[in-house]
């Protein structure tokens, strides 16, 4: 091997091994393996079956959140809005309205909530923590407001199939979650128009001069994170046989702190889809490994904040650190 070979070699493991989903990946694996020793059931069919669940919801949702991060917003409206689209769905098929139309009511809710967020951050100029953070209590209200403050259930076989039934003895909310990381990967990753998010993240004004309708992109990114926390809401719904009007809490934090840990930065232009699944799948092996091992439940609070702040923290200092090179 010539040494020009070997230095273009040398590049490409370089690349990689720096790569956020590389390190992320070996993080997961060690974790795994940790695990496994401590609570050798960890690697059970169950336990694994519930991890994979567990994750489902959050990595739905994690796609349209990277989307928002690249783009320099988030949304702390996305639990409420899994509430209250699976609330409506809930309510309508359990009082005999056909399965198809109730869920595409619930999906019409979550795009409703995205387009509305979008509109006040775009068109009124109230920043995303603001709007997000009053639309979150909104919602959550109206959860209570629509259900009575009881939880829904006895719904039809042909609802809860959506999120009991199985492939190859692999539950459908696995299926559908990997299905919307793989095509949100290749949205973001590879297509022009998703793509003008990390300009948009980077320098929103040299995105608008660069002929970019930074307005339409925004609002449609807060659409699109409505029905992906749609999709979520309808899914746990079926999947648990009931609508929950604490369904959601705390999940916002949840995936946001998986996001950012993904490689995604609050300030905007950096983040991918992959990374946030793998961060997604990190913190959802961390939070079984506190049940597993006979750990008081009370600190998977604790934890979730603690991997927030880290993650915030960790953000903030490569950033300087960057900007010192």
């Amino acid at each position: 091997m010539t040494a020009t070979n070997r230095r273009k070699r040398s590049s490409i493991v370089r690349k990689i091994t720096e790569r956020r989903e590389f390190m992320l990946i070996y993080i997961t694996l060690l974790a795994i393996v940790a695990l496994a020793y401590a609570a050798p059931e960890f690697l059970s069919k169950g336990s694994i079956s519930a991890v994979l669940l567990s994750l489902s919801d959050q990595s739905i949702i994690a796609v349209g959140m990277t989307i928002l991060l690249v783009s320099g917003a988030f949304d702390l409206s996305v639990g409420s809005t899994v509430a209250l689209s699976g609330m409506v769905t809930a309510i309508l098929v359990a009082h005999g309205v056909p399965v198809y139309a109730g869920i595409a009511v619930g999906l019409a809710v979550g795009i409703l909530i995205g387009v509305i967020n979008g509109l006040i951050i775009t068109e009124v100029g109230i920043n995303p923590f603001v709007t997000t953070l009053g639309m979150m209590s909104l919602l959550r209200g109206l959860v209570l407001v629509i259900s009575g403050g009881q939880n829904v259930s006895n719904l039809p076989k042909s609802f809860t199939a959506i999120g009991q039934g199985t492939i190859l003895g692999i539950q459908y909310p696995i299926i559908v979650s990997l299905a919307i990381v793989v095509l949100g990967h290749f949205l973001l990753s590879r297509t022009r128009f998703f793509r003008q998010n990390y300009y948009i993240g980077g320098n929103e004004r040299a995105a608008i001069l660069s002929g970019i309708d930074v307005k339409r992109m925004q609002v449609f990114n807060f659409a699109l994170i409505g029905f992906l926390a749609a999709v979520a809401g309808i899914v746990m719904t079926a999947r648990l046989g009931s609508a929950s009007t604490t369904a959601g809490k705390g999940l916002e934090l949840r995936v946001i702190s998986a996001v950012i840990i993904g490689g995604a930065s609050l300030k905007g232009g950096e983040g991918t889809v992959l990374g946030a699944f793998f961060g997604t799948l990190l913190m959802s092996i961390i939070i079984s490994s506190i049940n597993l091992l006979g750990i008081d439940l009370n600190w998977v609070d604790f934890v979730l904040g603690a991997a927030l702040l880290l993650a915030v923290m960790a953000d903030v200092i490569s950033k300087r650190q960057a900007q010192r090179a």
